[in-house]
């Protein structure tokens, strides 16, 4: 909690401000690891096999917008209307979202093809202007009332300067320094940032996890959030295992196998709390599976990487 109450000046951005905080900072260090150890060579090789890109940027639309018209259905019997909302308006705001960054560190922690992962994440960031909005006014056509006025208004609003500042630029400023120092310099500190990636998806696991935790400990909803970790849990499971089934059906190698497990599985989910936080603060328990999300995909992703490191 107190690495999310500092406070740092905000930045302008084509004359937008951007709020700067540690957990921004520590998603760009993310980036930046990843852009400067990303072979160029293989992001440049990828554009000659459009078919595994193409197909991992559907998949992560697709398969969980026709996960949450699924569970919508099914939400009908829950005996609480207002949280049947809540939780569709969280599934919105994971569907929604960018392939995780985060991703990207598993990938290379797992020997993936980290310029499969860093170019899933680059892709859907930059037509997340377009699908970001897609997503949420569809979902919001679902819900009702307050919810569905909201996620309409949060279609409207911008999130790309965000994403711009805090991912794309991150990543085109590793891969300069990549050009710069050449893989032989990368190899040599790729044990470094491997240590480094691991502490910094620590610390920002518990500093997003923070800003609704406690209000749950002390006001404990035991049923609503057993059915929340069973809803994320089951969409979890169904994006990873949509990425091994996409990589296998393609007859992807082992290291594409992993990547598009982690990109698929792994969403941006800390800039779906910092949008959350402002358009939605009036109903903060949507935020829960969000959060509930982001720690079991980090569970599934650390499951995943001690599988891939025994078969390798």
């Amino acid at each position: 909690m107190k690495i999310r109450s500092v406070e740092l000046a905000p930045l302008d951005l084509f004359a937008v401000k951007l709020h700067v905080s540690p957990p921004t900072i520590m998603l760009a260090l993310l980036l930046f690891n990843a852009g400067l150890s990303a072979r160029t060579a293989d992001i440049k090789n990828l554009l000659g096999r459009p078919t595994l890109l193409a197909s991992g940027l559907a998949a992560n639309i697709l398969v969980p917008l026709a996960f949450i018209a699924a569970i919508s259905g099914t939400l009908l019997l829950w005996h609480n209307p207002q949280e049947v909302q809540q939780i569709l308006v969280g599934l919105a705001l994971i569907a929604s979202m960018p392939i995780a960054g985060a991703s990207t560190a598993w990938s290379q922690n797992a020997n993936g093809n980290l310029a499969l992962s860093l170019s899933l994440v680059l892709l859907t960031t930059l037509l997340s202007p377009i699908l970001t909005p897609l997503v949420l006014h569809g979902v919001g056509y679902v819900t009702i009332g307050d919810y569905s006025e909201d996620l309409h208004e949060l279609a409207a609003g911008g999130a790309f300067a965000f994403l711009g500042a805090w991912v794309i630029l991150p990543t085109v400023s590793g891969l300069a320094v990549n050009r710069f120092v050449g893989q032989a310099g990368v190899g040599t500190a790729s044990p470094y940032l491997k240590i480094a990636n691991m502490i910094v998806l620590a610390l920002l696991n518990y500093s997003n996890a923070a800003l609704s935790l406690p209000n749950v400990v002390a006001h404990p909803d035991l049923d609503f959030l057993a059915a929340i970790l069973a809803i994320v849990g089951g969409l979890c499971l169904v994006m990873f295992a949509a990425g091994y089934g996409l990589a296998r059906a393609l007859d992807a190698t082992r290291a594409d196998t992993a990547s598009m497990m982690f990109g698929l599985g792994m969403n941006n989910n800390g800039t779906a709390l910092v949008l959350a936080s402002t358009a939605l603060a009036e109903h903060p328990q949507v935020m829960l599976p969000v959060i509930l999300y982001n720690l079991v995909q980090h569970f599934a992703a650390s499951l995943v990487d001690r599988a891939a490191s025994r078969s390798s």
